[in-house]
């Protein structure tokens, strides 16, 4: 039950939905390019990020000094149906802006 819930209330934030929704399309995203998408301050970045991966949804490779976020695989089936019915939302999410020195 706790598992549940802390997925369900991951999603309750529609900026959290937008990353997902982002790193879902665009694969491995460097932090900072999620940062120079979103147009958000690392530390609000770090927050959405760090409750998405809590969640289940978002692993993390580290690179050097860069955080590297993708999509968890295997994901569960009850994951991947909240990814596929967000697929469905009709949002505007912003362009994949790369600007870290990578």
């Amino acid at each position: 039950m706790e598992i549940f819930l802390k997925t369900i209330s991951s999603l309750n934030d529609e900026t959290r939905i937008k990353i997902l929704h982002f790193i879902n399309i665009n694969g491995e995203v460097c932090v900072c390019d999620i940062e120079n998408s979103f147009n958000m301050i690392q530390s609000r970045i770090s927050r959405h990020l760090k409750i998405l991966k809590e969640a289940g949804f978002l692993k993390v490779d580290r690179k050097s000094r860069w955080a590297y976020y993708s999509i968890r695989k295997p994901l569960d089936q009850f994951r991947q149906s909240i990814l596929k019915e967000i697929s469905y939302l009709n949002m505007e999410i912003p362009t994949l802006e790369k600007r870290c020195n990578t």
